[in-house]
């Protein structure tokens, strides 16, 4: 399990390397970095485990404003297996897929989709306007602080686009963002050792009765 979640940090994502010579030095560089990214990673994702409440008993408080997310039944974190769309429907699934990205350092991509999903619920043509540019600066613009991978043709279309924005904006990018993904980071989270837990059944154990 640890062989292919060292495989998922490198195989879109794996920026470390660029920075990395070659040499008995830089492989344990680079195999140490990947110790610590693994040790993040369980890190990360374990938190949604122990600051979840169980099924069906959701944690109630007024004063507390933090989300609380509800930790799924076995089942129902096996039914994010079946599309991707399952999972992103899922409040804790898509919590858990965003930490998942981060510790791949690809949130930029759920974000930018996030983003978008907000972005076609827009009504009003000035917030229309101020949000197509913001998520343009954000995610779409050269040297973007969250920029996605897209190609240089839809890059310009966008920047077209946006001067007078509509709903469907940003469809193209969100599409293929959508698809990169379903196809590459979806199947690397199911496979995770952090959804397969949430996947198996607790173990029933009798107690002795008391005589």
């Amino acid at each position: 399990m640890q062989s292919a979640m060292f495989l998922a940090v490198q195989h879109d994502c794996g920026s470390m390397d660029k920075s990395s010579g070659s040499g008995p030095k830089s492989e344990e560089k680079r195999e140490k970095m990947k110790r610590t990214l693994l040790k993040d990673w369980k890190t990360r994702l374990s938190y949604f485990l122990q600051h979840s409440s169980s099924p069906g008993k959701p944690k109630t408080g007024k004063k507390s404003k933090q989300q609380t997310f509800i930790k799924p039944s076995p089942e129902e974190a096996q039914l994010w297996s079946e599309a991707f769309d399952e999972l992103l429907a899922s409040k804790y699934g898509l919590a858990a897929f965003r930490a998942f990205l981060k510790s791949e350092f690809c949130e930029e991509n759920i974000e930018f989709w996030l983003a978008c999903e907000d972005f076609k619920k827009t009504k009003s043509p000035q917030k229309l306007s101020s949000k197509a540019k913001k998520i343009y600066t954000d995610f779409i613009e050269k040297e973007a602080p969250k920029e996605i991978n897209i190609d240089f043709q839809t890059k310009t279309l966008i920047a077209q686009n946006i001067q007078e924005a509509t709903s469907g904006c940003f469809t193209t990018a969100q599409k293929r963002v959508y698809s990169l993904m379903e196809n590459n980071s979806y199947p690397r989270f199911l496979e995770s050792e952090f959804y397969q837990d949430l996947c198996k059944k607790p173990q029933i154990t009798s107690e002795p009765h008391a005589t």
